[in-house]
Formats: structure tokens, sequence, C-alpha cells
């Protein structure tokens, strides 16, 4: 099993940044992809933000591409998620996700981000 704890969210004005960081334990050895999905106000679905593979490669949703930058410390079992030219459209529940090939997805409690205009 993997057990996932953000942190770094709060409140910031239109413009501002803010990082998140996401610490795994448990199973963290087996952890393949790691990355961000966040929720907006009044929507049922959690949307993609970035992801990292465990050789670093990354994606990143098309909404946040420039602005965002997601990073990852395998020796730490941590990812984190730079964010910058932060607008009002990205206020939301911010989830970190880890994927463990054979096992299936893990989920943090998530982190809230509001973007004040």
């Amino acid at each position: 099993q993997v057990q996932l704890v953000e942190s770094g969210g709060g409140l910031v004005q239109a413009g501002g940044s803010l990082r998140l960081s996401c610490a795994a334990s448990g199973r963290t050895d087996s952890i393949n992809t790691m990355g961000w999905y966040r929720q907006a106000p009044g929507k049922q679905r959690r949307e993609l933000v970035a992801t990292i593979s465990v050789g670093g490669m990354t994606n990143y949703a098309e909404s946040v591409k420039g602005r965002f930058t997601i990073s990852r410390d395998n020796a730490k079992s941590e990812v984190y998620l730079q964010m910058t030219s932060l607008k009002p459209e990205d206020t939301a529940a911010y989830y970190c996700y880890a994927y463990v090939p054979s096992w299936g997805s893990y989920w943090g409690q998530g982190t809230q981000v509001t973007v004040s205009s």
C-alpha cells in the first residue's frame, strides 16, 4: 500500500505563486508515475494537471503549460508542483496521485488552492 500526504495549498492573489508538495510512504519503491490532479468547485470530475514518471518524463495539461512545473525526488518519495502566474480558474482542490503497476492508483486527501482576482 501507498499513502500520500499533500501540503502547500492556500490563498494567493492572481499572478502569484504556490508550491505544492506530496510525500509518499509505504511501498514507495513500487511507485511508477506520480502527479497532480485537481477538482474545481462545482465540477464532478478531477482533471489532470501534471504527471512525472520515475524516469523524469513529464506530461502537462495544456492549461498549465509554461506556468506549472512538476518535479520529483525519488530518494525522498516526494513530488512537487511549482505553480506560477496563477489565475482564478486555477482555484481547485489539488490531489496527489501515485500509480503502482499491478496495484493501481493511490490518492492523497487533497489540498485547497484558492486564487483571488
